[in-house]
């Protein structure tokens, strides 16, 4: 199994997380974003889309995280990411896709570069736009949390794909400097995450193109 993966990608690190938790070994493949590597012929050939994560299982390639986070659910079913049960698992994903479709689109590399270097906003502007939609969804997510956790995780008393996508979310929010403090419940929940062996290993500086 060969993951391309970018050490700072979000959306990569999750995966990192799912397989970890799994015990699912890989390999990982470097693929430089900054450097544009991710729109070069030879990746887009393995993804047209030209987005990180990738996931290549044997000749079955799989892109974005949350769908290759499903797929290993399917495949090693242990610990189960996406609960069964239709309202749990409704939950969950609600959860998970407040943060991999409301929050990480409006502020990845892409959307940063394009206020950057089209629309010439400078550091500062930059710095608004981040904060203000990590702000706009951690919102949200802390009343959800608030509501559904069973204390250690964002919903019950299991890890799910919720955490899975929360704790990346919060280290980036940490890296950009964003204010946390309106959200106890969900730094309460990542902070207590962070420290799992399968997060831990997961972490940007971890990985073997961390700079």
């Amino acid at each position: 199994m060969r993951l391309y993966s970018f050490f700072r990608s979000s959306a990569a690190y999750r995966v990192r997380i799912a397989l970890h938790l799994k015990g699912v070994d890989y390999e990982t493949v470097a693929v430089h974003l900054p450097k544009g590597r991710h729109r070069e012929a030879e990746f887009l050939a393995t993804n047209p889309q030209g987005t990180i994560p990738v996931l290549d299982d044997d000749g079955t390639v799989l892109g974005q995280s949350l769908a290759i986070i499903e797929y290993l659910d399917s495949r090693y079913p242990e610990p189960r990411l996406v609960p069964v049960e239709p309202v749990a698992r409704a939950r969950v994903q609600a959860l998970a896709q407040l943060i991999a479709c409301e929050i990480h689109p409006l502020n990845n590399l892409r959307v940063l570069r394009y206020l950057r270097e089209e629309l010439k906003q400078d550091e500062a502007g930059v710095a608004r736009w981040y904060k203000h939609w990590v702000a706009e969804g951690f919102r949200g997510f802390e009343a959800l949390v608030a509501q559904w956790s069973g204390g250690r995780y964002c919903f019950g008393a299991a890890v799910s794909m919720a955490d899975v996508c929360l704790v990346p979310q919060v280290y980036n929010a940490r890296r950009f400097d964003c204010d946390l403090t309106p959200y106890p419940t969900l730094v309460r929940v990542a902070d207590g995450l962070a420290g799992e062996p399968a997060f831990v290993r997961a972490t940007p500086e971890r990985q073997p193109d961390a700079e």
